[in-house]
Formats: C-alpha cells, sequence, structure tokens
C-alpha cells in the first residue's frame, strides 16, 4: 500500500497503528520484523485476556464470604490482592508497549517522508535489532523493579483502604473488603483513641527526628572543631576513641545500654548509690518524658561520631591561603571559626542534615531496642502504642502484635507521603543530576 511523501498519511499510519500493534508496520511500513514483534505482543496478551480480566473483578471484589465451605478453599482477598495489582502492573506494561508501538510507525513514516523510500529489508532488520538490544537488556531489570519494588509499594497503599485487619476480617477465614478512606479518618479524624494515640507518637517521631539530627550534627560539629583548631596532641587516638560508638552495631550498644539503664538492676542506678549520690532508683526507662530524654542524650552518644568525621574531612578541604588571608587582616580565632569554617561546614553538610533526618524519622534500631517503644501510657492497652515509640516501630506492633494491617499501611503512606519531598529534592541537589546525566 502505497503512502505519500508529503507526511499527508500519517493520520492512515497512526490510526492502522492504533488499531492493532504492528499492523502498520506490516502493511505499510514494510518493517516486517518489528511489525511481527508488536503484534505477537498484542496476541499473548489478548490470549490471556479472559484470566486478566477475571483477576481485575477479584481485585474490584475481594472474594465473596463462603462461611459454607472449608477454610482452605474458601477465597483469599489478600492474594486476590496481590494478583490484582500484577495484573494491573502488566496492563500498564502493555499500554506503554502499544504507545510505543504507535510512536515507533509514526517515527517510521517520518524517515520514509525524509529519505523517499523504505530502507531496505536487510537494513531495517538490522536496525530493528539495534534498537530493540538495549530494551532487552533492561528488560529484565524493568520486570524486577516492578515486581520488587513498584508491586510491593502499591500492595501496601492498597491495604490502607482496606478493612485487613483482627479478629474479623483475616483471610481466608474472613474475606477482606474495600472501606476508602475510612482508617484515614479513624487515625486522623480526631476524638478517637487511636486518633489519640497516632496524634502523640507523630508529635513525638517529629521531635525525635528534629531532636536527634541536630544533636547529632551540632555535637559532631562542636568536637570536629575543637579537635582541628585546638593544639590537642594525638588527635588520631580521640577520633578513633570518638568513632567507636558509631562503627559498633547499634543492635549491641542499645541493648548494653538498655540494661546499663534498668531501673531495678541497673548499673547506673547501682552506681549513683554507691557513691551516695542516689537513695531511691531513677526510672530511667520507665517514665515516658524521662525516657524519651535518655533516647535523645543515647542516640547522641552513638552518632555524634560520624558527623564529627564529616566536619573534619570538610574542614580539611578548606584552603589554607584563606585562614592565612584572614589571619593578615587581623581576624580571631573566633571570627574565622564564625565567618569561615562555619559557613563552608554547613554549606557542604546541609544535604547530609537532610538524609539523616529522613533516616530519624524512620530510625527503628535506636528506639526499638534501646526501649521496645515504653515505657505505657494511658492508651497503649488498645493501640499499643508506648511512650518512646515513633511511627515506624508503632507499625512494627501493629502488625506484629495487633495484626492491625490496615492502620499500619495508612502510617506507612503518611510517612511516604512526608518523606517523598525530602528524597526528590535530595536527588535534584545529586551533582548527576545537575550535570544531566540522569
Amino acid at each position: 500500500m502505497r503512502l505519500e511523501t508529503d507526511g499527508s498519511s500519517r493520520k492512515k499510519v497512526t490510526g492502522v497503528a492504533s488499531c492493532f500493534m504492528g499492523l502498520a508496520h506490516l502493511l505499510y511500513l514494510k518493517e516486517y520484523l518489528k511489525g511481527a514483534l508488536f503484534a505477537a505482543v498484542e496476541v499473548i496478551f489478548l490470549c490471556f485476556c479472559p484470566a486478566i480480566v477475571r483477576k481485575v473483578i477479584d481485585l474490584v471484589t475481594l472474594g465473596s464470604p463462603q462461611p459454607d465451605i472449608a477454610v482452605k478453599l474458601r477465597d483469599n482477598s489478600i492474594f486476590m490482592l496481590i494478583d490484582g495489582i500484577l495484573v494491573l502492573a502488566l496492563i500498564a506494561m502493555f499500554v506503554a508497549t502499544y504507545v510505543i508501538s504507535v510512536q515507533s510507525a509514526g517515527k517510521s513514516y517520518k524517515e520514509y517522508c525524509r529519505m523517499g523510500h523504505f530502507p531496505l529489508h536487510k537494513d531495517s532488520a538490522a536496525d530493528t535489532v539495534n534498537k530493540a538490544f538495549p530494551l532487552m537488556g533492561l528488560a529484565p531489570c524493568i520486570v524486577m523493579l516492578l515486581i520488587f519494588v513498584v508491586v510491593p509499594l502499591l500492595f501496601s497503599i492498597a491495604v490502607a483502604f482496606t478493612n485487613y485487619s483482627a479478629p474479623n476480617h483475616i483471610p481466608p477465614k474472613n474475606t477482606v473488603d474495600w472501606v476508602g478512606m475510612q482508617n484515614f479518618k479513624e487515625l486522623l479524624g480526631g476524638g478517637s483513641t487511636w486518633s489519640k494515640g497516632f496524634a502523640h507518637i507523630a508529635l513525638w517521631t517529629l521531635a525525635w527526628a528534629v531532636l536527634s539530627t541536630f544533636t547529632c550534627y551540632f555535637g559532631g560539629l562542636l568536637v570536629a572543631v575543637q579537635l582541628k583548631q585546638s593544639k590537642i596532641h594525638l588527635k588520631g587516638v580521640f577520633q578513633f576513641i570518638f568513632i567507636l560508638p558509631y562503627a559498633v552495631p547499634s543492635v549491641i550498644t542499645m541493648l548494653v545500654w538498655r540494661n546499663l539503664l534498668n531501673g531495678t538492676f541497673g548499673v547506673v542506678n547501682r552506681t549513683l548509690q554507691s557513691i551516695g549520690l542516689l537513695h531511691g532508683t531513677i526510672p530511667w526507662l520507665g517514665n515516658a518524658t524521662l525516657a524519651q530524654i535518655m533516647c535523645v542524650v543515647i542516640n547522641l552518644w552513638a552518632g555524634f561520631g560520624y558527623f564529627m568525621m564529616l566536619s573534619l574531612g570538610t574542614m580539611t578541604a578548606i584552603p589554607e591561603d584563606l585562614y592565612e588571608a584572614a589571619r593578615i587582616d587581623g581576624a580571631t580565632g573566633s571570627q574565622i571559626l564564625r565567618s569561615i569554617t562555619l559557613p563552608l561546614v554547613l554549606y557542604q553538610t546541609i544535604p547530609l542534615i537532610i538524609m539523616s533526618f529522613t533516616h530519624n524519622i524512620n530510625n527503628f534500631g535506636v528506639i526499638y531496642f534501646l526501649t521496645a517503644g515504653e515505657p505505657t501510657v494511658a492508651d497503649s492497652t488498645t493501640t499499643m502504642a508506648g511512650g518512646t515509640d515513633i511511627l515506624v516501630t508503632w507499625i512494627y506492633k501493629l502488625t506484629i502484635t495487633l495484626m492491625r494491617y490496615n492502620y499500619a499501611s495508612v502510617i506507612a503512606v503518611l510517612i511516604f507521603v512526608v518523606l517523598a519531598p525530602f528524597a526528590v529534592y535530595q536527588f535534584m541537589h545529586t551533582k548527576a543530576y545537575k550535570e544531566g546525566e540522569v
């Protein structure tokens, strides 16, 4: 079938390409290998269409209650949800391939208009293979990314809109239903025990992230300044000592501190009692406010060494000429620190502060292994939310202990919404992004 070289046949080409994948390549563009590959994709998809439709219907309904049959034979809503999300990912890949097919037909026709003739079959096949090779190489990575990243993420988000929780909605004994925004309203609406528990944990999480980030940062910066500017001998020994708490796995150090601060048999209380500074006991981890303070203090002890090393590295990179010029101009040590050292160090380490803040919001290890979220507070019986729990440790308790998967997913979604802008900001300020490499 003849095509015009003035571009007037473009609508015909794209229209036929839109009707069936690869059809325009086979009928008009004489790209038989490319057309056959695109057509094969659609034929395979159509063959599996009945199964795909069933999975989509199951995703919408999540099964129906079947109390009169054995539990193992009943509909499993969670399996249906996972299968449905996988099918949606497959449909998205098919649609993307369809769009690529139509665009490919348009580009091939544009090339035909430019050259005035079709390329030889051998050249066309070679060009198709060359262009398809990178895509074929990336295809396994894309599939793995969809299966192990995108699908679990979508599943977590989807669970937030269901009633997947104990005791009445755990498959396969019972089915799970879509409940819309009900879970969000119960956690964010106010008035209920759950919303109050979420509020106090969210506030403490924010306070914890800010305090733990800035205490470690400025603590490390202060020590780095002292090591850099003072005439201390054996600076390397001090650096080694200060970095040790960070180098030792936090699981070990937090469990050790948990025993040291135990209100009954802890070494700290016994030592204070033995030297006469304490006659009773101090509930270091038994009082909510005191336990929160100790979390920040112990985290400072464990984390300041990291920022100390970063600050020392940044200070080492500052040209000595700047300091020499400042001294010639009569600047004092404090003026040099305030006007040269601190601004340059802050400029270089601001992205690290942002990363540390986002990390501390999800810093499961310090809180869980030091206090396990305890002590209990007024609403702990219902919500399992302890006095030092942050959102991520509460998620752990909701899933492992209470089996409230819907509420845990809501919290995970909210954390994602809060942290995603920080991740985007950090990515946009990377060297690779600024130089246009990604």
